[in-house]
């Protein structure tokens, strides 16, 4: 696996906490800070790809998965030219 390098300036305090967290779980600093930021990136990216709905668009989602409308011509054309693809007509 490639690795790149990472610097970061910080504060003397923020360095200390991380130090002393490292130490009480028994590892490296650099094992911490990348442990620490992987979980923090993954959360960061799971939150922006989940579809947060309002209560008006849950609802309308809801009310469509329970009654849905009545299929368009252009949806009844591509079911019919599925099905004669699965046939091989």
């Amino acid at each position: 696996m490639a690795t790149t390098r990472f610097e970061a300036r910080i504060e003397s305090d923020v360095h200390a906490a991380i130090r002393r967290a490292a130490e009480i779980q028994g590892r490296t600093m650099t094992d911490f800070v990348i442990s620490a930021a992987r979980e923090a990136a993954q959360r960061a990216i799971a939150e922006a790809e989940v579809i947060r709905l309002s209560m008006a668009d849950s609802r309308r989602f809801a009310d469509l998965i329970i009654s849905p409308p009545e299929p368009v011509d252009a949806l009844n054309r591509a079911i019919a030219s599925h099905d004669r693809l699965l046939r091989n007509e």
